[in-house]
């Protein structure tokens, strides 16, 4: 008897995720963001603590002129990356990066300007989303295959190799909720890295599995880059950089401080960083 598998129709190639254009279609694949903008409210002001947090996650500036002090994760961010781009991000932790990357994912929505993304995008952070801690490693597989645009056959077709390289085993049949963190990480990179995506969103820090494992998962996410349309990848790694991307952007207090080619981006970042 083969695994069982939940029935579900695959998600919508065509959506708008809070205020952002994602697209699949025969049109060329694109991320195009104007003058793009992601403020996050701070209600509870007077809590330093509260601040040290929200910066930490997504970094940018506190305005604190305004009737609610906001932070500024992104500002003025206006991009034209067309397929076969393979672009870098760097910058210091809190420099906007993560955010940035939600930001093309769809997750968040631009405060003011616009970002229009044309293609099936695939995410490698976050990786729990679209996953139920109450059904099966097996029907996990399903549905975040589903959430990345995927079919049901398609993902029937995949998930043999997604189980051999879990290295799971008989806790594919367990509910999500037994697994460590570890093996959730172990799952959901089997899923993302065996799709064909058109627009790949990557985050190096995912972390949380052994030493081995960690270099299996490298080398299926740079198989997974060959499949994919285009990449944004970021990274503190220059090695990783270099092997995967040609062009870079250095993110600065939720700014783009220069976008140009790999190595003139991280010898002005290294230089200042120094």
């Amino acid at each position: 008897m083969g695994p069982r598998l939940v029935h579900a129709a695959p998600l919508p190639r065509s959506s708008l995720v809070l205020g952002v254009t994602v697209s699949s279609d025969d049109l060329q694949v694109s991320i195009t963001t104007k003058d793009a903008c992601v403020d996050f409210p701070i209600f509870d002001a007077k809590s330093r603590s509260l601040k040290k947090t929200v910066m930490g996650v997504v970094g940018g500036n506190i305005d604190s002129g305004a009737r609610v002090p906001i932070i500024e994760a992104l500002r003025g961010i206006t991009l034209q990356l067309e397929h076969g781009a393979r672009v870098g991000l760097v910058g210091h932790n809190g420099a906007g990066k993560s955010t940035l990357l939600r930001l093309l994912a769809g997750i968040y929505e631009p405060t003011r300007g616009t970002a229009a993304i044309r293609g099936r995008v695939a995410p490698v952070f976050d990786l729990g989303v679209g996953m139920d801690p109450e059904i099966s490693g097996l029907d996990n597989i399903m549905i975040r295959g589903l959430f990345l645009g995927m079919t049901r056959k398609q993902m029937e077709q995949r998930v043999d190799d997604i189980a051999d390289f879990t290295e799971l085993g008989d806790f594919l049949d367990m509910p999500l909720r037994t697994y460590s963190t570890g093996m959730r990480v172990r799952l959901a990179l089997g899923v993302v890295t065996s799709i064909d995506p058109e627009i790949l969103l990557l985050d190096e820090g995912i972390g949380a599995v052994d030493a081995a494992f960690l270099e299996k998962s490298r080398r299926r996410l740079s198989e997974l880059v060959e499949r994919s349309g285009l990449l944004v990848f970021a990274s503190h790694s220059d090695e990783f950089l270099r092997e995967l991307c040609d062009t870079a952007i250095w993110m600065e207090h939720g700014q783009i401080k220069q976008h140009g080619a790999i190595d003139d981006v991280l010898r002005s970042y290294k230089g200042h960083a120094g």
